[in-house]
């Protein structure tokens, strides 16, 4: 049919042919450039994930967040656990107390933890015992060595044999542990209508939330609500796991008479006993610390010095540049 139409009419189809030619060429020419610039961004991209500091980075805000999680909740995130009680039964959770040494950098207020020992010594030692405590362990925290000798030398402790072969008493020694309140468990059980006083050497590491629970429980005391039954004997504490104990409140204003003339409220007895009990559960709180300290200046120190001799060191070879003579053919 294109023999029949005017010259006219083919020079229009010519002209059509190289426009879509030329259109062709400028596609073909703007592809490469598109996929350099995406190859070139992805690469950069790979770069980043790829490298030690994302990695790093992506480690620290992983672990740091389960840690934060952990503090806030006690528990592990997406780790189920099974409790032998319900919530109910566990007892109301003991608020948050500002304690002295909970800081990075805060010791324990030693003044406190000689009126919490005198609080223990006439009011809670009457039950309960403190067996990994020695006298020794006072000296230096709470006592001089004289005062913690004349303390243990009120006590009488069994020792023996003699050259005859018999046990006898002799005064305590600053080597001897603090004596307990009963001879034995079931000596225990019969003084305290069946229920056996815990030790309390570990008392705050033992119970969850340690020295808030403790205090609590010290000074949650009150009369039960109404509708809630309480057994002969016990009584109704929301702190304590069933929410009855059978040990009595024992804490009262003006109970004891403090050395230093500090008003012994209720409040202030249990914070000072509760602060000589932890001390009791960690005494090398302070110098772990203390411990801490130096081995954090330390070890930023030497990372400090690493860095630089590392720098130092590898700079020459890191600033180099390798050029590459390719052999020329002599034959020609």
């Amino acid at each position: 049919m294109l023999f029949r139409l005017p010259a006219s009419s083919l020079k229009s189809v010519h002209s059509l042919k190289d426009v879509a030619a030329n259109s062709s060429r400028l596609v073909a020419r703007r592809t490469p450039v598109r996929f350099a610039s995406s190859s070139s961004a992805s690469s950069t991209v790979k770069s980043v994930l790829d490298s030690r500091a994302a990695l790093a980075s992506a480690a620290i805000a992983t672990v740091g967040s389960i840690a934060w999680y952990t503090h806030l909740y006690g528990t592990l995130p997406f780790v189920g656990q099974v409790h032998a009680n319900s919530p109910a039964e566990e007892g109301l959770h003991p608020p948050q107390y500002p304690w002295s040494h909970n800081g990075w950098l805060d010791s324990y207020d030693h003044a406190s933890i000689r009126r919490g020992y005198q609080v223990y010594r006439e009011v809670c030692a009457a039950c309960h015992s403190l067996d990994r405590i020695a006298w020794r362990n006072l000296v230096g925290v709470s006592h001089t060595a004289d005062e913690a000798k004349a303390m243990a030398e009120e006590v009488e402790y069994e020792d023996g044999p003699n050259d005859q072969g018999e046990m006898f008493q002799r005064p305590g020694k600053l080597s001897d542990y603090l004596p307990p309140p009963y001879p034995n468990e079931e000596a225990a059980r019969a003084s305290n209508q069946g229920a056996l006083p815990p030790d309390l050497s570990l008392i705050t590491k033992a119970r969850h939330s340690g020295p808030d629970y403790v205090f609590a429980l010290l000074t949650g005391y009150r009369d039960p609500p109404a509708g809630f039954e309480i057994r002969e004997g016990m009584n109704y504490n929301p702190y304590f796991p069933g929410n009855a104990i059978s040990m009595a409140r024992v804490l009262f204003d003006e109970l004891v008479e403090y050395e230093d003339g500090t008003p012994a409220t209720t409040s202030q007895l249990a914070k000072d006993v509760v602060t000589f009990l932890n001390w009791a559960a960690e005494p090398e709180h302070d110098e772990r610390k203390k411990a801490g300290i130096k081995a954090v200046i330390l070890f930023s120190s030497l990372t400090l010095i690493s860095l630089y001799v590392k720098r130092f060191k590898w700079s020459v070879i890191k600033n180099r540049k390798i050029f590459y003579n390719p052999p020329v053919d002599k034959t020609h």
